[in-house]
């Protein structure tokens, strides 16, 4: 059986590989993508709503098929507060994966971070740890949680990160750091799909190690 798949976070630059690279496998059947604003996005085998995150109400139905992709996130900066980058990267992912199950999908996949740790001082970390810890508790067939490092996005315009991508790879030369070697979006995107066709049960995180095989 081919995959039906529900993405949120189709905007941001995983999600676009994402997108891409499941409207073109073969063994997916249909990709539904929840967004804030149209992508002009043309396939056969895409479905794109517009939807009002703060509704919930009024989207949690749309969350359907039998796999649920969240590539949801933010920067501080971008956010503009913790209060706001919360909403994004805690509020929003849990309501979709809140809607999937009661939708009853199968399978969660979420693009969390390395060093989520509901414990951890640092605020980015700790509301990854927290997200993780209440998509596991909600008990769906299959869980996958990814956990990259220093994400390489295309056309990126995060000057700091491009900055600590060319500092990695360098170090990354002489086999150092090698725990942190950034990784492409697009990679990230191929091993998404990849492990959430293998149809596995119970939960799984996935390092940086096992995601850039």
């Amino acid at each position: 059986m081919k995959m039906k798949a529900v993405v949120i976070g189709a905007s941001g630059a995983t999600g676009k590989d994402l997108v891409n690279q499941l409207i073109h496998h073969s063994q997916v059947e249909s990709v539904r993508i929840l967004v804030r604003k149209p992508m002009n996005i043309q396939h056969d085998k895409l479905e794109e709503i517009v939807i009002d995150f703060d509704d919930f109400s009024n989207w949690k139905n749309e969350v359907q098929g039998d796999t649920a992709f969240c590539c949801l996130g933010t920067t501080r900066k971008a956010a503009g507060s913790k209060e706001a980058q919360k909403i994004i990267d805690l509020d929003y992912p849990l309501a979709f994966a809140s809607a999937a199950k009661e939708n009853k999908l199968r399978q969660m996949v979420l693009v969390s971070a390395y060093g989520a740790n509901e414990q951890s001082r640092i605020f980015y970390s700790r509301i990854k740890g927290i997200l993780e810890k209440e998509i596991i508790g909600l008990q769906f067939e299959s869980t996958l949680i990814f956990r990259p490092g220093l994400l390489v996005r295309e056309n990126s315009d995060r000057m700091g990160e491009k900055w600590m991508v060319c500092l990695l790879n360098f170090f990354n030369r002489f086999h150092l750091f090698s725990r942190y070697k950034p990784l492409p979006t697009s990679v990230l995107a191929n091993a998404m799909i990849e492990f959430s066709l293998k149809k596995g049960q119970g939960q799984q995180w996935l390092q940086l190690n096992e995601i850039g095989k």
